[in-house]
């Protein structure tokens, strides 16, 4: 007994300590990501500041359990899909790069859990359920269920964002597993906007609408967790345990899970390293391929389109950005509360695929380097990624313009709706081609993470802090229409920020393609360094 745990006990703290390790150096690499790290880690932690002074807030409300018991369950939800789509992770969180230590996977599981017990989002998960436990405790019986329950809470949600990304590693990274990829997407995608919704009616209607859903969800963990604290505050103490019983139940059969899934990666043989029982060449299949453009664009377009089909992540991105650009729009505009310019989000989201193009060639980019001798070739290889993207964001931003005008019977304002939309692309567009240059991350293929360790805050950095340059750029467009709006006979004239958007945006991706080339072609080997890293 006590020798095991003397052998469980240094795996744990050298987890921990490689945690920390990662963390210290990816801070020492540069001073552009310790400034990224730092304002990333400043926003989380405002932010989780004001969620534990709203929460503390609500305290002696008589609904305040329904919103807390719901937002727990939400927060669980969070953590078992995002990390899948989103950037985050570290080296110690990816159960493939342990394979060949000898380690055994029930002290592995408690190692790995522990690691991921530090960070900033555990810290922010912490402090919403604390928040919540002041929410809903009274009397010192509730406050220590809420103990338990927040750590209960804490635990869960780690657990159950690592079981599942164990349980994904290979199907995320394998070609039978991008079908998935879209599919949790689209899961995302909706999922988010339904919160989105439901928040704004919540709003209107007050918090005594989530009274039923929270009397179902108070019996679900780790929404149950919370569920016991109110239980405990109104002295019903086995209805308190019983909660607090689902809960732990969860996190074993977690745990249990968890530990198979590291059993299977450590001990089953990976499908995608297995030889193929057929040697057939791919062909080149006579097709739309044949209508791009000959010599260097054409060739560099139909590879960027192969990407968005064929790489799971790659697909995954498009999929979301489509269905969130639709989403938007239409379900605002059938609920009555939305207006033409909501359609400007299709545009916006899939401008965001112009950020980071070379991280998603990965190692692979070494051979676009070898073909970029001078800006000339940077500004031949940026312009043909920027015209496959506008094969699919140009006519889904007009259908998605012009149905969002029709659902709301506004055709007056269809040509500024539409002139604004294509207005942000081309600063999208722009601001893309410039921070792929400046701000290139890579994007690991082999496990779940869209960033390699150490980048997330200069990924996070380099898409919002382009977004913001590109709202910049949009803003004399955004001013001439409100200056029409606002002017006496001003209607009649709207129609002229159509062509304006059109010519506007058109010459803001030339001149960002222009001020991106040289840059490129002079940074090629910090950028193969960059993107090479996953």
């Amino acid at each position: 007994m006590s020798a095991g745990a003397d052998a469980l006990t240094p795996v744990t703290a050298v987890f921990v300590r490689l945690k920390l390790s990662l963390l210290r150096n990816g801070l020492r690499q540069s001073a552009g990501r310790r400034a990224a790290y730092v304002a990333s880690a400043v926003v989380v932690l405002l932010v989780a500041a004001l969620q534990l002074i709203g929460l503390i807030a609500l305290r002696g409300h008589s609904h305040a359990d329904a919103l807390v018991v719901l937002l727990v369950t939400v927060l669980a939800l969070g953590w078992a899909v995002l990390p899948l789509f989103f950037p985050s992770g570290d080296e110690t969180l990816d159960p493939t790069r342990l394979v060949m230590l000898p380690l055994r996977p029930r002290p592995l599981v408690r190692a790995l859990l522990a690691a991921s017990l530090v960070g900033i989002g555990p810290l922010f998960t912490l402090c919403l359920a604390a928040g919540s436990v002041v929410a809903l405790a009274h009397g010192p019986a509730a406050y220590a269920v809420g103990v338990v329950g927040a750590l209960l809470t804490l635990l869960v949600c780690v657990a159950l964002a690592r079981a599942v990304a164990a349980a994904n590693v290979r199907l995320l990274t394998s070609r039978r597993g991008r079908d998935l990829a879209v599919l949790s997407g689209l899961v995302v995608a909706v999922g988010a906007q339904l919160v989105n919704f439901g928040a704004q009616r919540l709003g209107s209607a007050g918090l005594a609408e989530l009274a039923p859903v929270s009397d179902v969800l108070s019996w679900l963990p780790p929404g149950s967790a919370m569920g016991a604290v109110r239980a405990a505050s109104e002295g019903a103490y086995g209805t308190a345990l019983a909660r607090l019983a689902l809960c732990a139940a969860l996190l074993a059969g977690l745990l249990v899970v968890w530990d198979r899934q590291l059993t299977r990666l450590m001990t089953a043989p990976d499908g995608s390293t297995l030889p193929a029982g057929g040697a057939a060449r791919e062909r080149r299949a006579p097709g739309p391929a044949r209508l791009l453009p000959a010599g260097r664009t054409g060739t560099v377009m139909e590879r960027s389109l192969r990407y968005v089909w064929r790489d799971p992540k790659t697909k995954a991105a498009w999929v979301t950005s489509l269905a969130i650009g639709l989403i938007v729009p239409v379900f605002n505009a059938l609920q009555g509360s939305g207006s033409v310019y909501f359609a400007c989000f299709a545009a916006g989201l899939l401008g965001i695929q112009m950020y980071n193009q070379f991280g998603q060639d990965t190692s692979a980019f070494w051979m676009v380097a070898m073909t970029i001798s001078a800006p000339r070739d940077a500004y031949v290889e940026l312009r043909a990624r920027a015209c496959a993207l506008l094969l699919i964001t140009l006519p889904y931003a007009a259908l998605v313009t012009v149905l969002t005008t029709a659902l709301l019977a506004d055709w007056a304002a269809l040509p500024e709706a539409l002139g604004l939309s294509l207005a942000l692309l081309g600063a999208m567009l722009a601001t893309g081609a410039w921070t792929s240059a400046r701000f290139p991350y890579s994007i690991p293929q082999d496990g779940y993470k869209n960033v390699a360790p150490g980048q997330a805050g200069l990924a996070w950095i380099s898409i919002f802090g382009g977004m913001v340059a590109a709202a910049l750029l949009c803003a004399p467009v955004i001013a001439l229409t409100v200056w029409l709006s606002v002017r006496a006979g001003g209607d009649a004239w709207t129609w002229v920020v159509l062509p304006v958007g059109v010519v506007y945006g058109a010459a803001l991706t030339a001149l960002g393609l222009r001020f991106a080339a040289p840059r490129t072609a002079r940074r090629l080997p910090e950028i193969l360094t960059a993107v090479s890293k996953g």
